[in-house]
């Protein structure tokens, strides 16, 4: 029975993970590289929590308990009771590979361990812990309190039991789980990411502007935002992470990067959370940067 969890990284994704995890009723520790980001993070949680009570989405007691199911703090060493712990640093392999040698010996024999990664192979991850058996992806989707999907990924020597464990989770969680083969940026990203990627080279080449573009997609194919909106919420450099994988996993030129998202990821120009991507965050409403 899974029920204390661990989360690295207080991140976008780390810290929605722990606010649903808490409010699901587990016991969850976090932990990141510095004091500043976990109180960054731990803000987070309790800010977009507090939005749910004003919402009428959960309740003030709800929040309260949540909030007191996470314990925040730095060393992996504080995961050694752990059930289950979800790696969600950076979408960086090398830097995930670091993390997940680092903390396999701390962890107790039955822990599960998943990644949040959104494109790199569960394989190549899982062999670098102690466990493959007991390595899985795990991918939520962002916002992770309001997206209802979990990509569960195994890997080539992911246990059944492990797959099935951490499926019934993803359930207590109110999500839905839908199974992926490991291939590069499974399912959900490899369908989206080339569209954002061709969205840029429309761009690029000037088909159209930004704003034509996305209210094009968001009028024409119904979706609820822009691609190039959409990129700035995920993050350029993320996109361009998952962009890379792709074109260096599957050898297709199709997924080529557009050099104009390589310009904006160059400049810092990473999307919202830098206050300028496609569009520029600094005033009231969002102006297109080009």
């Amino acid at each position: 029975m899974i029920s204390k969890i661990g989360v690295i990284g207080a991140g976008q994704m780390g810290t929605g993970i722990c606010h649903v995890f808490a409010l699901a009723g587990f016991d969850v520790t976090l932990t990141d590289v510095s004091e500043d980001a976990l109180e960054r993070g731990m803000s987070v949680i309790a800010r977009n929590m507090d939005r749910q009570v004003t919402r009428g989405r959960i309740t003030e007691a709800d929040r309260d308990a949540g909030l007191a199911r996470i314990r925040a703090g730095m060393g992996v060493s504080r995961f050694a009771d752990r059930d289950l712990v979800i790696e969600a640093a950076t979408e960086d392999e090398a830097v995930k590979k670091k993390i997940l040698v680092a903390l396999c010996p701390e962890l107790n024999a039955h822990c599960v361990v998943a990644s949040n990664t959104s494109s790199i192979s569960i394989t190549r991850l899982g062999a670098v812990t102690d466990r493959p058996g007991k390595f899985i992806g795990m991918h939520f989707m962002n916002p992770v309190p309001l997206m209802k999907l979990v990509e569960l990924i195994r890997g080539i020597a992911t246990d059944e039991e492990t797959y099935q464990l951490v499926r019934v989770v993803a359930e207590k969680l109110n999500k839905t789980p839908v199974p992926a083969e490991d291939f590069p940026a499974f399912i959900v990203n490899r369908l989206l990411m080339p569209m954002i990627n061709e969205a840029v080279y429309t761009l690029y080449e000037g088909v159209g502007s930004v704003e034509s573009i996305d209210a094009a997609m968001r009028l024409g194919a119904n979706h609820p935002m822009g691609p190039l909106e959409l990129a700035d919420f995920v993050g350029l450099d993320t996109v361009l992470a998952i962009v890379q994988v792709l074109h260096d996993g599957l050898a297709d030129t199709k997924y080529r990067p557009c050099p104009l998202l390589v310009k904006y990821v160059e400049a810092g120009w990473l999307g919202r959370k830098t206050g300028r991507g496609f569009y520029d965050y600094s005033g009231e409403a969002p102006v297109p940067t080009r």
